[in-house]
């Protein structure tokens, strides 16, 4: 286990220093809140209590710092891995402004959110500890919906190659780790659950249906469908289901209708296409090819070698004297055949003489 703590801390340290100025002051403010924490409670100042969120107290800025405070090393880790991995894999994609704007909707979203499903459950139960024992911090939540982006742009990369596991379904994977952890009693509140849960479907709705892109806002594509993160079999049902609810979100103007457009002043044939679908299309497709082609170059290199330069002009030079040889030969022997025609013609002279007058 030592001898793999240096290679995981280079390996962090060289993606680290890929990312941009937001990706590292995030990862210094999760270090330094867990250094402060030794000596005061970050988590009860900063982290999400429901009942401090909500009036007559109204602790917002939770909302904001919820995400940077954790207590255990290990929620550390699961941090900066998170942040770290969001700049190398979205970062390119989006930009840094963007990413910024992902980690703001996601985190306040999950603050919001399970502060009202815990106020929700005391009023169900008269439970104080729901409103006053339960802390929601960490990036658990930001983690649910970075999952669903990668998702979103590189579903069919291979997390896991035994057992063989696509991006596509980690989402879901990770979802259901975190409810046995919890069945088991190995997490002690459901507050991590609760904050990927968020996490992950309010990632979802921003992508699915308020980022901006060139081509508009979201992405209305098949691949991401909210059914799609769940089994074939249980997709019919769940779209369903989804399609009514997301019916009832467009008559009250929460969600935007999918809307078909047919560019018919094309030169070409005529075209249809979804709102927000080819941005993301293109780009996946891009990254497909981009490796599959890696793959195909790296194996031709290590197959064949590239021949030198020098060998090439030894060639050339080669096959540009022999011509000059051979027209000197064919030259000369025609210069001798030449001559002997010559003497020949000459010998086969005959001449006449007048013949002597007789007197």
């Amino acid at each position: 286990m030592n001898r793999y703590l240096p290679v995981a801390r280079q390996h962090f340290l060289a993606a680290l220093a890929s990312t941009s100025v937001v990706v590292k002051s995030i990862c210094a403010t999760v270090l330094l809140l867990y250094l402060l924490s030794w000596a005061v409670d970050t988590v009860y100042v900063l982290g999400v209590t429901p009942g401090y969120l909500f009036p007559p107290n109204f602790w917002i800025w939770t909302l904001v710092t919820h995400p940077v405070v954790e207590r255990h090393v290990w929620g550390v880790a699961v941090s900066l891995g998170t942040v770290v991995t969001a700049g190398r894999l979205l970062e390119p994609l989006w930009g840094a402004l963007e990413l910024l704007v992902f980690f703001a909707v996601v985190n306040v979203s999950v603050g919001l959110l399970a502060g009202f499903s815990y106020l929700l459950t005391y009023v169900a139960t008269f439970n104080l500890d729901y409103l006053f024992e339960v802390r929601v911090h960490g990036m658990l939540g930001f983690l649910g919906g970075v999952l669903v982006a990668l998702k979103q742009t590189m579903e069919d990369s291979t997390v896991l190659r035994v057992p063989q596991v696509r991006l596509k379904v980690a989402p879901t994977l990770v979802l259901l780790a975190l409810a046995l952890l919890r069945l088991t009693t190995l997490l002690a509140t459901t507050a991590p659950l609760a904050a990927y849960g968020y996490g992950a479907l309010s990632g979802w709705v921003y992508l699915r249906f308020y980022q901006k892109h060139s081509r508009g806002r979201g992405d209305m594509s098949d691949h991401f469908a909210f059914a799609s993160f769940f089994p074939e079999i249980l997709q019919p049902a769940v779209g369903l289901v989804a399609g009514v609810v997301h019916g009832l979100l467009v008559r009250l103007r929460v969600c935007r209708k999918t809307v078909k457009r047919y560019d018919v002043g094309a030169p070409s044939s005529i075209t249809i296409s979804l709102p927000g679908t080819d941005p993301q299309d293109a780009e996946r497709r891009r990254q497909l090819a981009l490796k599959a082609l890696n793959e195909r170059l790296k194996k031709v290199e290590d197959q064949s070698a590239w021949p030198s330069m020098e060998d090439e002009e030894e060639e050339d030079e080669g096959r540009a004297d022999v011509p000059l040889l051979a027209g000197r030969e064919a030259l000369s022997a025609g210069a001798a055949s030449a001559a002997q025609s010559g003497s020949g013609q000459e010998s086969s002279i005959i001449s006449f003489e007048d013949a002597p007058s007789k007197s």
